[in-house]
């Protein structure tokens, strides 16, 4: 994963796919990605996953326990697609923040949302997952959808989810996931590796994005590694629910 040195006085490196780069490099690129898909994000969603990433994030939503009133962060919440739902579930009395790296993404899902009418309680923040502008206890509920694997030190960011969470608080981690059976897999990596750059190519004119982000799902620590990472981080009560054979999972931790 993360500092794998050549030398002892080399910059730490990072995987950007399958690829090594210096740490200092991943989040250039990975936003070079981002600004690139931008604009297609929720087509190319819809594509790829077959209209499948709409019902996981219904279940993420389902598990939040996010409720009138609450204060709500959605990191990596690029397009707005949980935002707008928590938006309704909080109410006029609660608040939603959609925090993204990302600037291109933050502003296709304020012009999203807006266009909705459904972005009164919702603020719009460019922030670094690792290191949250926000204070200590102060939401009730953390989400992060197809964000995680993009982050260069995950554990830096978990433990910087649950800063800002309430004690009862919980943090929804939902991402790309190790199928759990040999044959999904052997489907899956086929999918990954040939249909999603083509399509890429195809509706956006660009493979190399749609390259990255199969290679990123690859790098991802697996559903017990990461449960692993979030229990290190300090939260309890850590479980995760595979959906579509474990192509996705939902890791949901309670802050103590």
């Amino acid at each position: 994963m993360t500092d794998q040195r050549k030398g002892s006085d080399a910059e730490p490196t990072t995987h950007f796919g399958f690829k090594n780069v210096p740490e200092s490099q991943k989040a250039e690129k990975v936003a070079e990605v981002f600004h690139s898909v931008a604009a297609k994000y929720d087509l190319m969603n819809d594509v790829l996953s077959g209209g499948m990433h709409r019902l996981w994030k219904r279940f993420t939503i389902e598990l939040s326990g996010v409720r009138t009133g609450n204060r709500v962060l959605d990191i990596a919440g690029g397009t707005g697609d949980l935002a707008a739902k928590f938006s309704k579930l909080v109410g006029p009395t609660g608040q939603v923040v959609l925090a993204d790296i990302n600037g291109s993404m933050l502003k296709v899902g304020r012009d999203r949302l807006l266009d909705k009418g459904v972005a009164g309680n919702i603020e719009f923040v460019q922030a670094d997952a690792e290191k949250l502008p926000f204070p200590d206890n102060h939401f009730d509920c953390v989400t992060i959808a197809f964000g995680l694997r993009n982050v260069t030190h995950k554990e830096d960011a978990i433990r910087s989810m649950l800063r800002v969470l309430k004690p009862g608080g919980r943090l929804l981690v939902l991402e790309f996931s190790k199928p759990t059976n040999a044959l999904m897999s052997k489907v899956y990596d086929t999918y990954s590796f040939a249909f999603m750059p083509l399509m890429g190519k195809l509706i956006t004119n660009d493979a190399e994005s749609y390259r990255y982000l199969a290679e990123s799902i690859r790098m991802h620590p697996d559903q017990e590694t990461l449960k692993s990472m979030m229990v290190e981080a300090g939260f309890d009560r850590v479980t995760y629910h595979n959906m579509t054979s474990g192509i996705v999972a939902l890791h949901r931790g309670i802050k103590p």
